[in-house]
């Protein structure tokens, strides 16, 4: 009878904040690290769900290309901000959030304006910077997903009938990069086998571990 030798999972670094890991698997059958590093990096920066901006509503602004009375940054450059959002829903979703600012100030995540459903993990997040007398009112609608989904698709899920309602492009995945290492390990007198290094980073939502 052949016998497998059962790999074991180590963490060897893990930071405080758990938003980077880096774990050991050993011993594997030779090509076995590969495959299993190859396929969980895929998984993870595909198949976890997150939390993101699915569209975003500014008084006063009916298309991307607009730009705002005071405002140094233009709506797509505003919208391009937004995408960076981190943050949690303790809800099913959609949820919509509000911003409502008067210059001159910095816009960041911490003036988003939520309930308890809603934990801004990044609230330092720059969103756009006001002059004198500038006014800033914007809805942001979060909900819950996997992976990428393109505007185009959230476009297909708005409500036609609400003008000036922009879709964003939202990436779920709270994955930000997976990196894997292969290497020769020993089992006893044996060399035959892999070890797997697996590095793995996130924006918060979840641990790394």
């Amino acid at each position: 009878m052949i016998e497998i030798e059962k790999p074991k999972i180590e963490t060897e670094d893990l930071s405080n904040d758990g938003t980077y890991g880096k774990f050991i698997v050993e011993p594997l059958e030779r090509g076995f690290g590969t495959t299993l590093g190859n396929s969980l990096r895929r998984v993870l920066l595909s198949s976890l769900p997150g939390v993101a901006v699915t569209s975003i509503k500014i008084d006063g602004v009916l298309h991307e290309f607009s730009t705002i009375p005071g405002v140094k940054e233009d709506v797509t450059e505003i919208v391009l901000n937004i995408k960076g959002l981190t943050a949690k829903l303790h809800c099913d979703g959609p949820k919509t959030v509000e911003i409502n600012a008067e210059g001159p100030c910095e816009v960041t995540a911490d003036s988003i304006k939520c309930d308890s459903e809603v934990e801004i993990l990044n609230p330092e997040m720059h969103i756009a910077t006001l002059g004198d007398g500038a006014k800033l009112y914007m809805e942001l609608t979060l909900d819950k997903g996997r992976g990428y989904v393109p505007a185009e698709r959230n476009k297909a899920n708005m409500n036609a009938n609400v003008i000036g309602e922009l879709p964003v492009d939202s990436i779920y995945t709270p994955v930000l990069k997976v990196n894997y290492n292969v290497e020769n390990t020993r089992v006893g007198q044996s060399i035959d086998y892999d070890k797997l290094t697996l590095e793995v980073w996130t924006n918060g939502v979840i641990s790394a571990q």
